[in-house]
């Protein structure tokens, strides 16, 4: 057979396949009355919108041109996939024809999954703060054609959300100069919300003012239940992992029993998966009974780091089997099988009768526990709250503790080991129950920063368990961001789904990957990731760097420009893109001796220190780079054929203010320079490069640091 001939068959092979797949598209369409452009994307939450009536389109340069070229005002609806008030808003409005017919003819709609582009949930984030006053998902926006919002909000039952409609396309049909007004104020104000004043001046930090700043603190702390004052609970384990630090410390009793107590009422309540492990996002209440049941990869990869860390304080055996199974939840939830993990589970899920419905999972009747548990159901139900106390709704009960397994024990006459050998009973059977249950819909996306957060959990926890599996995992997913997220140029991608890797990662997603491959160093001292940790740094500093304000961009500057270039410094549930960013320039400092990346950390915490210390809860992570300046700060380095083993001996103390680096040979790395003896091991305990007498035990060295 000829060269050509082999051609030609191969082409129509590739031919065949792709009309083939074309024809499949069609008849997956042909099933639904409605079919929009989302049916070409990838992101799930766009694909649950691809057979609106609303002719949804996704953000694209195409989209925003149509939005000028027919002078048409833009639906931008951003939302997640797991997230339960979008499904509702979908559900009342973006299903309806009569709603949809009034979109698609005054309207260009667009939708937006916002962990997929946080930079565009960002802009009309801050829109609908401004207008409101708070913000949430779904996100809601009307703009001009050029992108500037004039309106905005979240969740819209049917009936409003029709008038807003109307009223806005006649007021820009009629009186477009007030439409132009409105956008006009509100994007300046959008601007405005991120200007950084430089601090020229800055001062040495002080103790005393960040002791004055968590007082302040103090005074919205749940004291019965944990957490902050009020209902909805977030977890918020930033706030939770500065307040351990600082408690420690800074010898703060009341403050390291208000951390204990919080992450055991987490752990005791429906917030937290009893029966299958992880967290949900939130709980609706005061006592993390009653969650809101989607189940995220960075609230439970962050989570897992908090209880390996509090674990080596007091070493309690409940946070260790708290990181245990929520570990275990992921591997089995959200682990793509090989590398990657998914980024989340939703809160909506099918009942037996075929409704989907909230937690519909997760929830048991008291008629199904009997039958499962048997002779056991009158245990199970002192210890999970199967009463008055642990009822939800429609019959049916959030698992939910509010007694110690003594407490249990003594009411229910059995003894604590007998206890827990049928709590692993309990679970083992109702996990297989529930397995046979219709299970949430999965977020199958792979997210660079998320699984930055997953992989410093699992070194967090090896770190804390010495279990080599958690490392196994954590290196897995080093590979993962190395080798299939990082670009030919040195940058990153965001998103991996289906095989490919696409849209240009975000300042978050370097910030955690950074932080993630400093700690993955840390515990395994295979250089190559601490060299990763500095390159990928110094791609930020090119790319994101501002030199006027000394602070980070979220976007690239080989981005599309939005209406404003955003700086991301408040610490939420995820901490800021520029609190992880100082954090990592000032250890990367250490590590290589480059004064200047020390000096960068040090102006951005100046630029925002005011900010900080007047609302401590929302910069909590720059609270604790302000300890590293207001409290000694060490680098501990171990040379010798020992290193790893001391390392590991040495990560079993809480020690929050040390960075650690080791080697078993000569190392170049800046840090372990001339500190490598024949047949010895030292451990060099410095500050800023200086360092005390070498130290060949453990006990010693941790004595060193722990009495200056």
């Amino acid at each position: 057979m000829t060269y050509n001939i082999k051609c030609f068959l191969f082409r129509l092979m590739l031919l065949t396949l792709f009309l083939c797949g074309c024809s499949d598209k069609k008849k997956a369409a042909s099933k639904h009355k409605y079919t929009n452009d989302l049916i070409n994307e990838t992101s799930p939450y766009l694909l649950q919108h691809a057979h609106n009536p609303v002719d949804w389109k996704a953000w694209s340069q195409e989209t925003l041109d149509l939005a000028k070229k027919e002078n048409k005002l833009m639906v931008i609806s951003v939302g997640y996939a797991a997230c339960h008030w979008c499904h509702v808003m979908e559900e009342e409005s973006f299903q309806n024809d009569s709603v949809a017919a009034i979109m698609n003819s005054k309207f260009i709609n667009i939708k937006i999954d916002r962990e997929e582009r946080p930079d565009i949930d960002q802009v009309y984030m801050h829109a609908v703060q401004l207008l409101t006053g708070s913000g949430g998902w779904p996100l809601n926006c009307i703009a001009l054609p050029d992108g500037r919002p004039i309106f905005g909000g979240t969740y819209f039952e049917k009936e409003p959300w029709i008038k807003i409609l109307k009223d806005l396309s006649e007021l820009y049909e009629t009186n477009p100069d007030k439409a132009i007004a409105y956008a006009d104020q509100l994007t300046e104000g959008i601007k405005e919300s991120d200007l950084i004043t430089v601090n020229r001046n800055p001062s040495d930090f002080q103790n005393s003012v960040l002791v004055d700043a968590v007082d302040t603190w103090k005074e919205n702390f749940d004291i019965i239940d944990g957490g902050e004052k009020g209902a909805p609970k977030f977890p918020l384990p930033n706030n939770l992992n500065f307040l351990l630090r600082y408690a420690v410390q800074n010898k703060d009793t009341v403050v390291e029993n208000h951390v204990e107590n919080t992450l055991v009422k987490m752990a005791y309540g429906g917030i937290y998966d009893h029966i299958g492990g992880g967290f949900s996002r939130y709980s609706v209440d005061a006592k993390w009974h009653i969650p809101h049941f989607e189940k995220m990869l960075y609230d439970n990869a962050q989570l897992v780091s908090v209880y390996s860390e509090k674990y080596l304080t007091h070493k309690n055996k409940l946070f260790k089997q708290v990181v245990f199974e929520t570990l275990a939840c992921l591997e089995r939830d959200f682990f793509d099988g090989k590398q990657a993990f998914y980024s989340a589970l939703d809160a909506d899920s099918y009942t037996e009768k075929g409704a989907l419905e909230e937690g519909a999972y997760y929830v048991w009747g008291k008629e199904a526990l009997k039958q499962h548990l048997e002779g056991d159901f009158e245990a199970f139900k002192v210890y999970y709250n199967i009463n008055e106390t642990g009822a939800w709704e429609n019959n049916n009960y959030v698992l939910y503790r509010n007694k110690t397994h003594a407490e249990v024990a003594s009411l229910t006459g059995l003894t604590e080991d007998e206890l827990e050998a049928k709590l692993t009973t309990w679970k083992q059977v109702l996990l297989e129950v529930r397995d046979n249950r219709k299970p949430p819909r999965t977020d199958n996306k792979a997210l660079t920063g998320w699984n930055a957060l997953t992989l410093k959990a699992y070194t967090d926890a090896y770190r804390s368990f010495q279990d080599p599996n958690h490392l196994k995992m954590a290196v897995k997913i080093g590979d993962f961001i190395i080798d299939i997220q990082k670009q030919e140029g040195g940058g990153l991608n965001r998103v991996y789904i289906n095989n490919e890797s696409s849209i240009n990662a975000f300042a978050e997603d370097y910030a955690l990957t950074i932080q993630a491959l400093i700690g993955l160093y840390e515990v395994s001292l295979d250089e190559k990731w601490l060299t990763e940790a500095k390159q990928l740094m110094d791609y930020t500093l090119t790319h994101f760097y501002d030199d006027a304000s000394g602070m980070f961009y979220f976007t690239s500057d080989l981005d599309a420009t939005l209406i404003t270039r955003k700086m991301e410094t408040v610490d939420g549930v995820l901490p800021s893109s520029n609190a992880v960013l100082a954090h990592n320039l000032f250890a990367l400092s250490l590590y290589y001796h480059e004064d200047t990346y020390s000096e960068k950390a040090n102006q951005m915490l100046h630029n925002i220190s005011n900010d900080v210390l007047l609302s401590p809860s929302g910069y909590s992570k720059w609270l604790g780079l302000m300890q590293n300046f207001t409290k000694p700060f060490y680098e501990v380095a171990v040379s010798g054929d020992n290193a790893k083993q001391k390392i590991s001996a040495l990560q079993q103390y809480y020690l929050p203010n040390v960075i650690y680096a080791g080697a078993r040979s000569e190392s170049e790395l800046p840090l372990l320079e001339n500190k490598y003896v024949d047949n010895q091991t030292y451990i060099f305990v410095c500050k800023k490069g200086s360092c005390k007498a070498p130290q060949t035990e453990v006990e010693k060295a941790i004595q060193l640091i722990l009495t200056d």
